[in-house]
């Protein structure tokens, strides 16, 4: 039996047009901006985002790195959510490698932010005993909030804050696309008041690796030296890019697919005595539930979920399930068969 695999929308394959045109990919040195593929893919982000310029860069939390890297400098302060990616899941690097302290505001429960906490959070400018607040970063969608969605009017909230304040804003929009499609909004609309903005190619887009890093084009310049700095200059990096491409030109719209996909998944966990989850919650394609603390641990119902070919996360204290493109409706059934089964073992052997 094939296994379904619901840990991550990172865990999807390249198309085949990606493949094909990562073979045919023209290619070029592109630490010296001489690779043609990349610097299409470049233009392409930065003219979705409406932003001058964007940068290709190894992953999400790279560029969400390099943006906060080149708007900062050591001993600055930056505010983030509580539940933000750039917290919980970067490994401190801002902090370890850029001397910069993060400043925690609590997410709402879709994950937006409060203007009244930001603005609490601000510094005041002058004394010595404070870090400045040199940056704002948001996070849409904003995965350990039920990859809730941020609207435009819940964003500019806070752009506008910023901006009144003269501090930048960075949007880690590794999904961003999500949003978008489940807005039926262009995506320009939610980041145009942001300075700076990442997105990921490989997670529903599909693309083998990468992301971009989009802003003007002196801060894309700054960020292109920051990039070299801690090693992520990958010379002909057309043969990825052109993947990227194909993602950007093919896989978006397709995302509305992932986001239906969850909502069946979660109306049926619902309905299964044991599993504690809310469908009201999901809008995207990111899923958490818990099971009854009377049937046992979490960690062992993931291994039982496993056994039935089937895999989840367990992070953040939670069970997590993804849908992407690999994952249709056969799936979604089998997932449910194999939870209800694991449930009800569970159950019998407590009861037992």
């Amino acid at each position: 039996m094939s296994v379904v695999d619901l840990r991550s929308d990172t865990v999807t394959l390249p198309t085949d047009d990606m493949r094909q045109a990562m073979a045919k990919a023209e290619v070029g040195d592109d630490v010296s901006g001489e690779d043609p593929t990349v610097n299409k893919l470049e233009e392409m982000a930065a003219s979705l985002m409406g932003k001058e310029a964007a940068l290709f860069v190894t992953s999400g939390t790279q560029g969400n790195l390099l943006g906060v890297l080149a708007n900062c400098q050591s001993g600055d302060e930056i505010i983030v959510g509580a539940n933000s990616h750039i917290f919980w899941n970067e490994s401190a690097g801002v902090s370890a490698l850029g001397g910069i302290q993060m400043h925690l505001v609590p997410n709402q429960i879709q994950g937006s932010l409060s203007p009244a906490d930001v603005e609490q959070a601000i510094r005041p400018t002058g004394n010595p005993h404070f870090p400045p607040t040199k940056l704002i970063c948001l996070e849409n969608t904003q995965n350990r909030s039920n990859g809730g969605v941020l609207t435009v009017d819940e964003t500019a909230s806070i752009w506008n804050l910023g901006h009144e304040y003269g501090i930048p804003i960075h949007i880690d929009g590794a999904r961003i696309f999500n949003a978008a499609v489940y807005l039926e909004t262009p995506v320009e609309e939610l980041v145009k008041g942001a300075d700076t903005v990442t997105f990921c190619l490989s997670k529903g887009l599909s693309a083998p690796v990468g992301s971009l890093l989009c802003g003007t084009a002196d801060f894309i310049d700054n960020a292109r030296r920051w990039r070299k700095m801690v090693g992520g200059g990958m010379r002909q990096a057309g043969v990825i890019a052109a993947a990227g491409i194909v993602a950007l030109e093919s896989m978006i719209t397709r995302l509305a697919e992932d986001h239906s996909n969850a909502r069946r998944l979660s109306e049926g966990l619902a309905q299964i005595h044991g599993i504690q989850h809310d469908p009201g919650v999901v809008q995207t394609n990111i899923i958490f539930a818990d099971i009854a603390p009377e049937l046992g641990s979490m960690t062992e119902f993931v291994e039982r979920l496993g056994r039935e070919n089937v895999k989840v996360h367990y992070v953040y204290g939670r069970i997590r399930m993804v849908t992407h493109r690999h994952i249709g409706s056969e799936e979604i059934d089998l997932v449910l068969s194999a939870t209800a089964r694991v449930i009800e073992d569970m159950r019998s052997n407590r009861i037992g």
